[in-house]
């Protein structure tokens, strides 16, 4: 697979099959991502992968817990900006559209919605956290790092979904993974498995601004 097939193939998956991953093929995919870029090399990012009943217990503990408050940390605040609204809006609309949920039908969003605590049936869960001394400029490396983490789960064949949802349980998470909620802050999982092509949530259409929309020329 090349790495533009890589970008191209890459969706967030919201339903998965249950086959296994390998715990040889994420120990091969993690070694390669280590080298993703950080600025001076300071590699922010740390993680623990789970799986089978350890995963199935914590995500038990979060669906009969409330949501933490106050939160880890706001991953919303550009709702208030026109453009990225309405790029919030068209993806919600196609997503629910495509599997029959109507815009009135709070229950089946809701339902919908508590599928982020099970990682929509993924088999594997990375859970990526960092020490709270890191800055911004740490938190665009620990991206570029899960970036590089999930192209390479598609040159494996596995799909992934990135999950912010799962901030709102930081303090759970960190508790049962044994990390310090004082020294560490939670950023966010990725769902790992194999997608389930049948199901329409992993085919709806998606959009992208054109470049020009957000990238400048100048000088050529």
């Amino acid at each position: 697979m090349t790495v533009s097939e890589a970008v191209l193939s890459r969706r967030s998956i919201r339903a998965f099959k249950p086959d296994p991953v390998p715990l040889e093929t994420l120990r091969r995919v993690l070694d390669k991502a280590r080298w993703a870029p950080s600025g001076c090399n300071f590699q922010p990012w740390e993680a623990t992968i789970v799986t089978g009943a350890p995963l199935a217990e914590l995500q038990a503990k979060m669906l009969s817990s409330p949501m933490q408050d106050p939160i880890e940390y706001s991953w919303s605040d550009p709702e208030v900006i026109p453009e990225c609204k309405a790029r919030l809006h068209a993806v919600g609309a196609a997503m629910y559209q495509a599997m029959g949920v109507g815009r009135a039908d709070a229950d089946a969003r809701a339902d919908f919605v508590r599928n982020n605590a099970t990682s929509f049936g993924a088999p594997a869960v990375l859970l990526c956290y960092f020490d709270r001394r890191m800055g911004p400029p740490q938190w665009s490396d620990v991206g570029m790092w899960l970036q590089t983490f999930m192209l390479l789960l598609r040159e494996e064949g596995l799909d992934s979904c990135p999950q912010e949802f799962l901030s709102m349980y930081a303090k759970l998470i960190k508790e049962f993974i044994g990390v310090s909620d004082e020294t560490h802050i939670f950023f966010c999982g990725i769902a790992i498995g194999y997608r389930d092509d049948g199901n329409p949530v992993n085919g709806f259409s998606r959009q992208r601004e054109p470049i020009d929309g957000n990238v400048r020329f100048l000088g050529f």
